[in-house]
């Protein structure tokens, strides 16, 4: 039963690592690179800006002329003293609309929408930077579960070996039925931490594929963006509160609010306008009434709007003080993540060490007490106990490792330099910049505008 039970956790690792080995090396940066052109997230956050940007000539709009032709027809008859007379008419006119003034509340929607195409321009960048963080958690996740998984499976073996040994002293009278059912007990704990960690890969594995777009081929940690750690705490902070997205984003948000605020408050001036129109009317006898056109003006002072200008003057003000309010909020939060990142890092070099030095401590422990077990002087359990503490070691270093890595980009991610710029990714970086200044042309409906 031991053999069968070796045989089908060597196809099942071999399931599990991907058959890696006749797999191309599939780095930290070729998994980002591979993710930023794939996340639906990121794609999405592209086209909400774009669809942002449309905002600031839907704002322009309100001042600029709106020019409509018109053309309608009819048919017309009549019976007078037993006279029939009609025929088909048709009417064709121009027509003109302008608001010349309006206390400036365009001017203000204007730049609202301005600062909402820049807020969501950043949200891109943040995007971006959940986006590729993602994909580091999910790539040493199933790094450090691909050596979990190893790790166990050679654990095993271990036990097995030991189990193995244990009755062959119990066939020659050396040991006792306690050894055996010791390490029949410690082999079926192995199998069972052994699947659990198969089980934590596979869904390790589906998580990758669905961020990066590919399974997880032959992966390691190893990494050159380490150089954009700071080399203080202090140093990450300042470089954070001038340049995270999130940060960026808020003082949008103010500027957006505060343009809300001005709108609001200009509703209370006077409103100008021009119109003007002409046209001609055709029957089937020719034209009739020639041309006609008309031009004038309109000037419209609000008096009383039963106090909905000041409810809205007072829910822009409110909105300000939110957005406001928000922005501290964000500021603590973008600080509070860089200095958790920044002692992540710090725990886990010490972790690494103190790990280190119990694989080193564990191994020399269990290769003296087996030594021993067979001089008589330790039993069965003792070198049970022994392989245990070393393999709970091992994994502890695993894990240090991974948590060395995720924190490390979680630093650059609340610093905000976890972007394909700062990475030196090989991707075209996506931005509505260039679509924002294209929708900025105020006459672009007269010309397509590239998306």
């Amino acid at each position: 039963m031991v053999n069968k039970f070796v045989t089908a956790s060597a196809v099942a690792i071999l399931l599990a690592l991907g058959a890696t080995g006749g797999a191309q090396a599939q780095s930290i940066t070729q998994a980002l690179t591979a993710a930023y052109d794939h996340a639906p997230d990121l794609q999405a956050a592209l086209l909400e800006a774009k669809a942002s940007a449309e905002s600031i000539a839907l704002a322009k709009s309100a001042k600029l002329p709106t020019i409509g032709a018109s053309i309608s027809g009819s048919e017309s008859w009549s019976l007078v003293g037993g006279q029939f007379s009609g025929g088909p008419s048709i009417t064709t006119g121009v027509s003109y609309n302008q608001t010349i003034f309006d206390n400036f509340k365009t001017e203000a929607q204007i730049e609202a929408a301005r600062a909402a195409a820049e807020l969501a321009e950043y949200q891109i960048r943040n995007s971006e930077q959940n986006v590729l963080l993602s994909v580091v958690q999910a790539y040493m996740n199933v790094l450090s579960g691909r050596q979990l998984v190893a790790l166990r499976e050679e654990n095993i073996r271990f036990f097995q070996a030991q189990l193995q040994s244990a009755q062959d002293r119990l066939d020659v009278g050396e040991g006792t039925r306690i050894d055996v059912a010791q390490a029949q007990a410690r082999l079926a704990q192995g199998e069972a931490s052994y699947r659990a960690s198969l089980s934590t890969l596979e869904v390790s594995q589906a998580t990758f594929q669905r961020l990066v777009g590919v399974r997880p081929q032959q992966l390691n940690s190893t990494h050159n963006y380490a150089r954009l750690i700071p080399n203080s705490i202090d140093s990450a902070l300042a470089e954070a509160e001038v340049g995270h997205p999130a940060i960026m984003m808020s003082k949008a948000a103010i500027r957006a609010a505060q343009a809300g605020t001005d709108a609001a408050e200009a509703a209370f001036g006077p409103t100008a306008s021009v119109t003007g129109q002409v046209g001609s009317r055709w029957t089937n006898g020719g034209v009739t009434d020639g041309f006609s056109g008309s031009v004038g003006f309109q000037v419209t002072v609000p008096i009383y709007a039963g106090g909905a200008l000041g409810a809205s003057v007072r829910k822009a003000n409110l909105g300000q003080i939110k957005s406001e309010v928000e922005a501290m909020s964000t500021y603590d939060q973008v600080r509070e993540a860089v200095i958790s990142a920044w002692a992540g890092i710090q725990s886990a070099d010490a972790q690494i060490q103190a790990a280190q030095a119990a694989v080193q401590a564990g191994t020399t422990v269990l290769d003296g007490t087996i030594q021993e077990r067979d001089l008589g002087t330790s039993t069965t359990l003792d070198v049970l106990n022994s392989q245990a503490e070393l393999t709970s070691a091992k994994e502890g270093l695993i894990n240090a490792q991974t948590s060395k890595v995720v924190a490390t980009f979680s630093l650059l991610s609340a610093m905000g330099r976890l972007t394909a710029s700062n990475l030196g990714l090989p991707v075209t970086v996506k931005s509505a910049v260039n679509y924002t200044q294209a929708v900025e042309d105020v006459w672009q409906e007269l010309r397509t505008v590239a998306e």
